[in-house]
């Protein structure tokens, strides 16, 4: 789990500014790296304290020790309640060459998420990576585990 503070305040007026739209984590964390000095595109998993039924893919920026999310007005949950797991991390100049290889090499396809390195390993419905994802979604699934556990209890 991050140590990484999420900045609701930051989070929303990037939204706002790059006009985010709702069920598109990858493109909207895409346009906020491109919009945030010194950001970091990261993209992983996040769990929802309230909903931990299983891990979502997820991505967002990091600046330095704060968490911007620009997805947060379409997540509709409180802040508290979520849970980011980081697995690959790119800066915007490793990001846009990713992204512009992609676009020539298969324009077709979306080049949005950025898989990680080979050999692949499968995880959730659309990501794809090697060590560093099986870490963040083992920690994540567990989490999930431990909150559905207590929701449990709590009933």
């Amino acid at each position: 789990m991050s140590a990484k503070t999420l900045d609701e305040t930051l989070s929303t007026a990037i939204a706002e500014r790059i006009k985010s739209k709702a069920r598109a984590p990858f493109d909207n964390a895409y346009k906020a790296a491109l919009a945030t000095q010194e950001a970091i595109y990261v993209q992983g998993f996040l769990v929802v304290a309230s909903r931990p039924n299983k891990p979502l893919e997820h991505a967002w920026v990091e600046v330095g020790d704060r968490i911007i999310d620009p997805n947060l007005p379409h997540l509709k949950k409180n802040p508290q309640d979520l849970h980011y797991f980081a697995a690959q991390q790119l800066t915007v100049k490793q990001l846009k060459a990713i992204i512009e290889e992609s676009q020539e090499d298969y324009p077709d396809d979306d080049p949005l998420p950025v898989y990680g390195k080979m050999p692949y390993e499968y995880y959730g419905d659309v990501m794809l990576g090697g060590r560093e994802y099986q870490a963040a979604f083992e920690a994540a699934a567990q989490l999930c585990r431990q909150l559905h556990q207590q929701l449990a209890d709590r009933n």
